[in-house]
């Protein structure tokens, strides 16, 4: 399959509708958590949970549990978890809209290849962001002031699965804004799917 052949190849009506269907993902996912952290111990059975938002941090119990978290987080010397130390909170909002402008984009101009920049620039946001957050929760871990009143060894808080901290039991996973850009990635790469099967079938 000549492969300029097909990155020029105009999209067909029902791939245009699936890459604007993606858009409305992308438009849903910033009113949703991208991750969840819950943290159980004896004294928090009902767990202490903290909702990272492409633009917030919410604490559960009201935001009570942020400070918690934070007050905790003081006696082993780990700074305050505030939005302000989050960067990224600055320039997602913008990346999503920057994306759905370039889905709208993709949806008229209708070209194979549009679709593939769109996927390839998206994945390479997705990753630039994963590593800044895992870089996040390093520094968190490893930065503790040796004055703190509970000594504990340099420590990196979960990307994804369970960690036991000290008597913490510390879960972290994808939230539904995440889920949400899963699936934009997903839809994009099934239209692409679709379309080479298209081109494939194609009288000469």
């Amino acid at each position: 399959m000549p492969l300029t052949a097909w990155l020029n190849q105009v999209l067909s009506p029902r791939a245009r509708l699936a890459v604007l269907g993606a858009g409305v993902l992308l438009i849903a996912a910033p009113f949703f958590p991208l991750w969840k952290i819950t943290m159980f111990a004896n004294q928090f059975p009902e767990g202490l949970r903290l909702s990272i938002y492409a633009h917030q941090l919410v604490g559960g119990n009201g935001g009570a549990d942020l400070q918690g978290i934070n007050i905790l987080n003081h006696y082993i010397g780990m700074r305050e978890i505030q939005a302000a130390d989050f960067v990224e909170m600055k320039f997602i909002p913008f990346a999503l809209g920057v994306f759905l402008l370039l889905n709208l984009r993709t949806a008229v101009f209708a070209r194979v290849g549009n679709v593939v920049d769109l996927v390839v620039l998206f994945l390479y946001f997705a990753t630039f962001s994963f590593g800044v957050f895992g870089y996040r929760m390093y520094t968190y871990g490893h930065q503790l002031s040796p004055e703190a009143p509970i000594k504990v060894a340099a420590f990196t808080p979960p990307l994804f699965g369970h960690q036991r901290i000290a008597n913490f039991d510390v879960y972290s996973y994808p939230g539904i804004g995440s889920i949400l850009l899963l699936a934009f990635v997903l839809c994009l790469a099934t239209v692409l799917l679709l379309e080479a099967r298209r081109y494939r079938v194609q009288p000469a």
